[in-house]
């Protein structure tokens, strides 16, 4: 699984998963938390060279984005015509949630660099396996 789009799409499945079933529990603060991975690896979907600690910026912006709307009164609107976007907008402020935001902001900035770090490690192997069989080669051949 080397594309890094298809690894976020794997992980955003399971991190929606968790996210319900925090919710279901009651467990806001994960549930938060796991919003701003999400949003995180949707970031990586569209822009997959982006760096980590960018990843986990946009992903904290987009949730403080978010929540700060809340005090405005504009999500209620837009729920009121598609109540679905209560998952995407949330309902009521909450200072706290900042706190979980960041918190899953700075996971995906730390999973993406890893992701990235692990990539770079495996391109270099397989560069020096690839030279290492054409001198291989080139030896069997007298040269």
């Amino acid at each position: 699984m080397s594309s890094p789009r298809l690894r976020a799409a794997v992980a955003a499945t399971g991190v929606v998963a968790l996210g319900l079933v925090a919710t279901r529990l009651g467990l806001d603060a994960l549930g938060d938390a796991l919003y701003a991975v999400l949003v995180g690896l949707l970031v990586v979907l569209v822009a997959p060279r982006t760096r980590g600690l960018v990843v986990g910026a946009l992903a904290f912006a987009w949730c403080a984005l978010v929540e700060l709307a809340q005090l405005t009164g504009l999500p209620g609107h837009a729920m009121d015509a598609v109540p679905l976007l209560r998952y995407v907008l949330g309902t009521t402020f909450v200072a706290t949630d900042l706190l979980a935001y960041a918190a899953g902001a700075a996971c995906v900035a730390v999973g993406v660099g890893r992701a990235r770090a692990r990539s770079a490690d495996d391109e270099r192997r397989d560069e020096q396996q690839r030279v290492g069989v054409e001198v291989d080669h080139l030896r069997a051949r007298g040269r």
